[in-house]
């Protein structure tokens, strides 16, 4: 059958069509390698150059905490020496102010002594000015009567009893004058000696005293400067202490971020071993148990993205050990036992799809934030059996496995036991 010349082209195009549609498929899965193959190790490489920009700023912030640790003890050991000096100073204020206070107590009783003295001074006066005053009539009288002699004295005598008794009148009479001489006298010299001693006294104890204050104020003047110093120390370790603080805390939350980088650098990494394998099933094929050499083998095969008792913003002990592999990763029993707990993600309280499996009387072992369960509560399983798959459930970052083990109901070190 021939063709009309008019038919040819348009039987052409149709032919190079139906060619074109066959060949697309073919074309396109002969690239899809070079793309999937192309594109995956542009993320990874961009997950591990963040896990090591990470891993250098958290090496920072160690040596930086690492400085500030040992600026903080420096100033504690200055503060330390400064409190002992204080305190040292603090004694010898005390026991100058305790010889301040006898001083002041002694001069108050010698001050108290001189007032006393000052008006016996004052009643001496007084008795001088009357004893003078004695003194100065006596004399007038003495000047204006004649002084009888001896002749006069028995003439004008009316015997001999008379005779006597005015002889002892003149006697008395002398012996009072040399009294009132005498009292005057002596009162003054006392009046004088007593001003004498208490003026000396009194200015020997304020002597005394002002030394003494002198010295305390020293002591005083040189515990403030040590005291001022303290402050400002106190001052500066405060602040580096919060400086510190704010480190830690950034140190901490890069460290959780590198977490978060190695779970995803984990999940890229089993994804890319999927494809490599020809698969990316949900469920992933139960891998080649990789045995401890503490009596359990390995729940899964991967790298530990967060060890054991790590501190967290969210706690201070990572209570068991993650291991980074991606989700539907079969998870095997790390020992013969019966499973003991099965808790869903909404009764967890961040584990997410939680199981326990009880080996021993003492010894359990427990698996979180699974995909899925693949055991049943009281089931028996041996070593090895899968008993749930991998997954991101409750309180979760990226894709891995969360390893408890358990002694008597307390978390204890997985790695003691691999």
């Amino acid at each position: 059958m021939r063709l009309s010349p008019s038919l040819i082209p348009l039987v052409r195009l149709r032919l190079a069509l139906l060619c074109a549609i066959a060949l697309l498929p073919i074309g396109l899965w002969s690239l899809s390698p070079l793309v999937s193959t192309a594109a995956a190790p542009r993320t990874l490489n961009q997950v591990q150059s963040q896990i090591q920009t990470k891993q250098r700023q958290i090496d920072r912030k160690k040596g930086s905490e690492k400085v500030l640790t040992g600026t903080i003890s420096g100033y504690s050991a200055r503060i330390s020496k400064l409190q002992s000096k204080i305190t040292t100073l603090q004694g010898q204020q005390t026991a100058v102010q305790a010889d301040l206070d006898a001083k002041r107590a002694e001069l108050s009783k010698v001050q108290g002594d001189l007032r006393t003295e000052r008006a016996r001074l004052t009643r001496l006066r007084q008795r001088l000015i009357a004893a003078r005053a004695a003194l100065e009539a006596r004399l007038v009288e003495l000047y204006k009567s004649d002084r009888p002699d001896l002749m006069t004295l028995v003439l004008s005598s009316k015997g001999f009893a008379d005779l006597f008794e005015r002889s002892e009148f003149l006697r008395r009479i002398s012996d009072s004058d040399k009294r009132i001489v005498a009292t005057v006298r002596d009162a003054k010299a006392e009046a004088t000696a007593t001003t004498t001693r208490l003026s000396a006294l009194e200015k020997r104890e304020q002597v005394v005293a002002a030394a003494i204050m002198q010295r305390r104020d020293e002591i005083v003047g040189v515990k403030a400067q040590l005291v001022d110093t303290r402050s400002g120390y106190e001052a500066t370790r405060s602040s580096k202490q919060n400086v510190l603080s704010k480190v830690r805390t950034q140190r901490k939350d890069l460290q959780d971020d590198v977490e978060v980088l190695q779970a995803a650098q984990a999940k890229i990494q089993a994804r890319l071993a999927a494809v490599a394998a020809g698969g990316d099933n949900t469920t992933l094929p139960v891998g080649a148990i990789k045995q401890g050499s503490g009596g359990l083998i390995w729940p899964v095969n991967g790298p530990i993205t967060s060890p054991f008792c790590e501190s967290r913003s969210w706690e201070s002990c990572h209570p068991g050990i993650d291991i980074g592999v991606p989700t539907g990763t079969p998870i095997r029993s790390a020992a013969n036992g019966r499973v003991v707990l099965m808790q869903p993600e909404s009764a967890s309280g961040g584990y997410g799809n939680f199981t326990c499996v009880q080996h021993t009387s003492t010894m359990s072992t427990c698996y979180a934030h699974q995909s899925q369960f693949a055991t049943s509560m009281g089931a028996q399983v041996s070593q090895g059996d899968v008993i749930g798959y991998v997954g991101c459930t409750g309180r979760c970052y990226g894709d891995h496995l969360h390893f408890e083990v358990r002694i008597n109901g307390a978390v204890t070190n997985p790695l003691n036991y691999l």
